[in-house]
């Protein structure tokens, strides 16, 4: 099930079946806002919650923690904890209060007075609510009504605030939501040009949004080496979506390029993975997913900067033609790599990616990828490594990171670690010493495809997956990091 947000006065959401009330529990107690009514429904609503009262309901300072009051009437009242009252324990708030309206249509109740941004937090509200929403096998939509309430009544402009916030955050968490739904597609129902099918189909709907998919031939043309290698493996035709999107064609603008790793199915190849690793490798496509649907909610908000996303398109298998260790392959850049590992592949169809965005000049090269084990042995399921070339760029990305609620950590590019990369017969291996900073030497191999332009590598291999819902995050593939993508861009456009 889905949720739609939408803004309303404080009478419609008090009508909805759950009705949801934002609380801040300070020294274990509650002082409820002012201008919150007190009796919803049949429910009366003391004006303080003692911290006895608050203990013998369970209700803390954690953000989500929440307790459910029920009157005569058919109205639930669910108080909620938003920790520390920032945007990110909103968006927990508003994740807890869904999960608990279950099938009930839900109204939430957002004091405004005393907010630093309204626009901020309303735009928390309605990501926490629609992500946590999200039901692969049940798309039907229910309401989540957001109400601004004040004393005596928001002003014009907080109203306007919150509205504006309510609708970023309802394009963004869609877009998370259409990834997600990607991500956790069966391989078998989604190879390389299905994949492409469906992002041509919602993409193509942006009238400033350009897309095109390459079939083999074009690939082939073009010499992505790389990309052609790794799907030898399979039956399934590699497809490249190249995606633009340009608000004002002819002005000056900012420009960034996005480039995602679309591998559907990852057996390993030659290099064949254990069978117990092979579940969940559905998901290896979620960078291809993640770019594009952050090209989609950039297009929707407006953002006034250009967009160019790239996104390879392949399986990994073991086919009579799959690549062996020890072959050579030839990048779109003229490097060219000896394999010594099939399974380091996302490396393989990242570096023609990441040469055909080098080439289009673009101020800044962002690619996000499920990409090493050793990412999630180092940060593990919640954090992502981060890699940049430029200090500037990894400021902006670790507070965009701060500011969605994603956790990430940036590692070192350790040049001493590139000599790992050495080889014999080409111009460098796919893998470096086996069982050693794996991640960073991965990172090392895809700079060396980005022309020294500033440059930004997510390796999201931990956070991409979760094996069980919590707050917000579902259950298998995450589209983690898409959210902090959108933010960085559209501040990168700003600033």
């Amino acid at each position: 099930m889905s949720r739609s947000v939408h803004v309303v006065s404080m009478a419609d959401a008090l009508a909805r079946e759950t009705v949801i009330v934002p609380v801040l529990v300070r020294d274990g107690a509650v002082t409820l806002d002012a201008a919150v009514p007190r009796t919803i429904g049949a429910v009366e609503l003391a004006p303080r919650l003692d911290e006895t009262w608050c203990r013998r309901h369970g209700l803390t300072s954690d953000a989500g923690s929440s307790v459910v009051l029920r009157g005569f009437q058919q109205v639930t009242v669910a108080l909620v904890s938003v920790g520390a009252g920032d945007p990110e324990g909103y968006r927990a708030a508003a994740a807890a209060g869904v999960r608990l309206a279950d099938e009930d249509a839900a109204g939430f109740l957002l004091p405004v007075d005393g907010l630093a941004d309204s626009r901020v937090v309303a735009q928390a509200v309605a990501e926490g609510a629609i992500l946590a929403s999200f039901d692969y096998k049940n798309d039907a939509a229910r309401p989540f009504d957001l109400a601004a309430l004040a004393s005596p009544l928001p002003t014009v402009a907080t109203h306007d605030a919150v509205v504006d916030g309510a609708r970023r955050g309802s394009l963004v968490a869609d877009a998370v939501n259409w990834a997600r739904r990607l991500i956790n597609t069966p391989a078998g129902d989604l190879p390389p040009r299905e994949l492409a099918s469906r992002v041509i189909e919602r993409l193509s709907r942006h009238p400033r949004v350009a897309i095109e998919a390459w079939t083999e031939s074009r690939i082939r043309a073009e010499g992505l080496g790389g990309l052609l290698g790794v799907g030898r493996g399979s039956a399934e035709p590699t497809r490249l979506v190249l995606a633009t999107y340009d608000p004002e064609p002819g002005a000056t603008l900012p420009h960034v390029a996005l480039v995602g790793k679309g591998v559907t199915f990852d057996s390993g190849g030659l290099s064949l993975k254990p069978a117990a690793s092979m579940i969940g490798q559905k998901t290896d496509m979620s960078g291809a997913a993640i770019v594009l649907a952050a090209l989609s909610a950039l297009s929707e908000i407006g953002a006034r900067v250009r967009i160019t996303a790239i996104a390879p398109m392949t399986e990994n298998l073991t086919g009579d033609k799959a690549i062996k260790p020890g072959d050579v392959l030839s990048i779109r850049n003229g490097l060219t790599v000896e394999v010594l590992n099939t399974d380091a592949e996302g490396r393989l169809i990242l570096a023609d990616a990441l040469s055909l965005a080098a080439e289009a000049k673009p101020d800044v090269i962002i690619d996000i990828a499920t990409l090493t084990g050793a990412q999630r042995v180092a940060l593990g399921d919640e954090v992502a490594a981060v890699y940049a070339s430029d200090d500037d760029v990894a400021a902006g990305v670790l507070a965009a990171g701060a500011r969605t609620g994603e956790q990430l950590w940036r590692m070192p590019l350790t040049d001493s670690y590139a000599p790992q990369l050495e080889s014999d017969v080409a111009d460098m291996k796919n893998i470096g010493k086996v069982g050693v900073a794996g991640s960073v030497v991965a990172a090392l191999f895809l700079r060396r495809f980005t022309d020294g332009r500033p440059w930004v590598h997510f390796d999201i291999a931990g956070p991409g997956r979760s094996e069980a819902a919590r707050g917000y995050v579902n259950q298998g593939g995450t589209a983690f990091g898409l959210r902090t993508i959108v933010d960085y861009v559209t501040g990168f456009a700003r600033d």
